[in-house]
């Protein structure tokens, strides 16, 4: 019987494993666009004319004309430091007086590569989110990612357990739990979007113009996490800005716990090779949970939790028009451009082995999106 989609906390990575999976087999790979990323001198019009909207994208001195996302250097001891939490993040103030956030990848379990694939796709898509860039703590040779403070001077972040709590006081999520809180719904949470307003105009240059509400461009957001198996839009993963007595959605954030990112290498190979449907990528991607929980009506045999599909379709159906336009934002989204995307990640942070599955992932979800999960061509 095939496992379930791993939680967040599952194992990391078998590093062990990745020089022997790569060298040994890697039949399965797309020849196409084998090893990390194209040449300048080999890239196809198509490649070509992607680099150049890749923020930040380089040229790599140490292997010739091979781009990757460059890496920030985060220097700890000589910055100014606050701790947050028992996760290692911290904000580090350059100085010139701004801030960033430094989020440690320490348990080698992707969150760092996942976290910058995310943005990146958000911004093929025209999703308002938060940009990441990979990042390596260099007094504790850790790598990461940092992300520049994105609220100003006289604004605040509400996170989406106290909007629920405004909303409702008898809201569940008061105790601090992130998983599995009930009344954490579709429901309750388009309640508390249709009093906010959308996000602020310095996150949406380039917002299709049709998206005019805070939920129409949630759903873009649960399109995201549908895209990329993310399992991890609990209630504290989404919030508004609160500014001048009003409160408007926030950029996404915090998708790094997407794309199956803890899977080990092992499994992954044996996800690609295996004949048996039921270990394959397409069965595989359908699992996927979300922490967005059933209505106390919905059928008691079925799990508590919504899949990320199946949030996806509760969210489109609140707005099919706003659904179908993320879709087509979807549609702009190919095989190379992603296959580049992915090439951009160094090497020593993400095997060839775990390219290749987190390209077919993607692209098993896209298929199911267009296919299936558009409610403006569903049956009634």
């Amino acid at each position: 019987m095939d496992a379930d989609f791993p939680p967040d906390d599952a194992t990391g990575l078998d590093e062990a494993l990745d020089e022997g999976l790569d060298e040994e087999d890697d039949s399965y790979v797309d020849r196409r666009f084998a090893g990390r990323a194209a040449t300048i001198d080999e890239a196809t019009e198509t490649q070509r004319s992607s680099w150049h909207r890749v923020p930040g994208a380089r040229v790599s001195p140490e292997e010739g004309s091979v781009l990757e996302f460059p890496v920030e250097r985060v220097d700890s001891e000589a910055s100014e430091v606050e701790q947050l939490g028992t996760k290692t993040k911290y904000w580090v103030r350059r100085p010139d007086g701004s801030r960033y956030l430094f989020k440690a990848e320490e348990k080698g379990t992707g969150e760092d590569w996942a976290e910058k694939i995310a943005c990146e796709i958000a911004a093929t898509l025209h999703l308002p989110h938060v940009h990441y860039d990979l990042a390596h703590d260099v007094l504790h040779d850790v790598p990461g990612v940092v992300s520049d403070n994105f609220i100003r001077p006289g604004e605040m972040l509400v996170h989406g357990n106290e909007l629920l709590m405004r909303h409702d006081p008898q809201y569940a999520g008061r105790d601090g739990s992130k998983q599995g809180v009930p009344g954490y719904t579709v429901a309750a949470v388009a309640e508390v979007l249709a009093t906010l307003h959308p996000c602020p105009a310095r996150f949406c240059e380039d917002l299709p113009p049709s998206i005019e509400t805070a939920l129409g461009t949630f759903i873009g957001y649960i399109l995201l996490d549908a895209l990329l198996a993310n399992q991890d839009r609990h209630h504290e993963n989404w919030a508004a800005i609160e500014s001048g007595g009003k409160l408007w959605l926030s950029p996404a954030f915090d998708q790094g716990a997407c794309l199956a990112r803890n899977l080990t290498t092992e499994e992954r190979h044996k996800r690609l090779t295996t004949n048996d449907r039921q270990q394959q990528i397409p069965h595989f991607a359908k699992r996927a949970k979300s922490e967005f929980m059933r209505e106390p009506t919905d059928d008691p045999r079925a799990s508590k939790k919504l899949k990320t599909r199946e949030a996806w379709s509760a969210f489109a159906a609140l707005d099919p028009a706003a659904a179908g336009v993320w879709l087509q934002q979807l549609t702009a989204l190919d095989e190379g451009r992603v296959r580049l995307l992915i090439s951009m990640v160094p090497p020593h942070r993400m095997n060839r082995t775990t390219r290749e599955f987190t390209t077919r992932l993607i692209f098993e979800n896209r298929r199911w999106l267009l296919e299936e999960g558009n409610p403006q061509s569903s049956p009634g």
